[in-house]
């Protein structure tokens, strides 16, 4: 049988294991935090998307307004907690002729939709646009 040394490599070791995990923390947290902060944006980009798309569709609607229009696209914001969008109809909505384009944007900031480092991370202004054909 082997005989074992005791307490000879034990505080050597313990001293690696205390530098190991200071050098990888922050590593680890900017991961996790970037990949929550990439997610919310990727989310706020379908949002954007999915709003604009259902304010472009009631807009296509025979006698639809803008105010229905927009109200639509509002609507879906607010139910996923979008702050600060802007939607607007570059060309309006009432006043188009059947087999016209209807066009929709829909912008809104990174920096007031980030759960976590919006003063720290570049304000970008993201933006949706669909078209499609008044009924």
């Amino acid at each position: 049988m082997r005989k074992r040394r005791s307490g000879i490599c034990r505080p050597k070791r313990v001293g690696v294991a205390a530098v190991e995990f200071a050098v990888c923390l922050p590593v680890i947290v900017l991961l996790v935090f970037g990949s929550i902060e990439a997610s919310s944006f990727i989310f706020l980009k379908q949002s954007l998307s999915v709003a604009c798309y259902e304010g472009t569709r009631e807009a296509a609607k025979l006698g639809s307004t803008d105010a229905t229009a927009t109200a639509r696209a509002q609507s879906i914001l607010e139910s996923r907690g979008v702050n600060d969008f802007e939607i607007r109809f570059p060309e309006g909505v009432t006043d188009l002729a059947r087999g016209q384009n209807v066009i929709c944007e829909v912008t809104a900031p990174t920096r007031t939709n980030s759960p976590l480092a919006g003063e720290f991370v570049t304000n970008r202004i993201l933006t949706a646009r669909v078209v499609m054909l008044k009924e």
